[in-house]
């Protein structure tokens, strides 16, 4: 069985939701207290074995290039200062994995999206994790290395699920259970975005994938929506329909940084374990509380 190396981050979407700031700042780039949601996903996949990372880009995200790039001019301002141990900290971001990018020309769905690492992939397993999901795991297996070992094990592409309420349920792609053994999930399929009354399941997809490379010939295959998008759930729910597909109920707290509330609880949580000001942030907070 061939080893998870490659890792592929789709990044192309316009982040309306942040508007206006996502029209100059990639929401991916959004900080966490003071470090880009994108980075923490990025070092989830090094911390798992991977050594290969594409970034899909859409339009305006030159900046996520430029972050995990070298500086030579910054690097000459900073030696001349009192910051030059700065030096090292912008110099290992380049050095953390083999980066590479390519650009999503058109939006048109998740699916397309993973196709365009088809080159990339080549006809190993690999790896998907989307911008704007993070998992904290202090002390454990990083989220996408739990899937990985479950790949590991079953030989097949796994989802990533966790069990959330019934009224969250309905914001994400809900499994159809199938046989159900620990954490692994034989699936029968994945509903989008079901109606309460329709819910097949509490247990949802949360933006993290371990694909074979068979994929790609599915996403070929997958028809797309009356809106032109093609969705990695429809190729999915085919897989599942045929080769098979498990899902994996991973470890470690989700933050759903793609919106505004979840966005804020993974600053305030990460700010809280941060050496330099989480001692006064929760002093802050228990003042503030007293006010509410």
């Amino acid at each position: 069985m061939k080893k998870v190396t490659k890792a592929v981050i789709p990044c192309a979407g316009f982040g309306t939701r942040f508007l206006p700031i996502t029209k100059a700042v990639p929401k991916e780039m959004l900080p966490v207290v003071d470090t880009p949601s994108l980075d923490i996903i990025v070092d989830e996949c090094i911390n798992s074995g991977i050594t290969d990372i594409l970034i899909i880009l859409g339009k305006n995200k030159k900046c996520i290039e430029d972050y995990f790039d070298y500086a030579p001019e910054l690097e000459k301002i900073l030696s001349k200062g009192d910051k030059a141990c700065k030096i090292k900290v912008i110099n290992e971001l380049a050095d953390k994995a083999n980066f590479y990018y390519c650009r999503q020309k058109e939006m048109n769905g998740s699916a397309m999206a993973v196709l365009a690492a088809e080159g990339f992939v080549g006809n190993e397993p690999f790896a998907v994790v989307y911008g704007d999901d993070i998992v904290y795991n202090e002390g454990g297996t990083p989220a996408i290395g739990q899937l990985i070992q479950a790949y590991y094990t079953t030989g097949k592409s796994i989802l990533g699920v966790q069990e959330v309420d019934a009224k969250e349920a309905v914001k994400y792609g809900a499994v159809i259970k199938g046989q159900q053994k620990g954490r692994f999930c034989e699936m029968k399929g994945v509903i989008e975005k079901p109606a309460l009354a329709d819910l097949p399941s509490t247990l949802v997809s949360l933006g993290r994938y371990v694909l074979t490379p068979d994929v790609f010939d599915y996403i070929r295959d997958t028809k797309p929506v009356k809106n032109g998008e093609v969705y990695l759930t429809d190729t999915i729910n085919a897989m599942a329909e045929t080769v098979g597909v498990y899902s994996y109920e991973f470890e470690g707290k989700r933050y759903d940084t793609g919106d505004k509330l979840g966005y804020l609880q993974a600053n305030i949580e990460y700010g809280l374990r941060n050496k330099e000001i989480g001692e006064g942030l929760a002093k802050y907070i228990k003042e503030l509380a007293k006010t509410l």
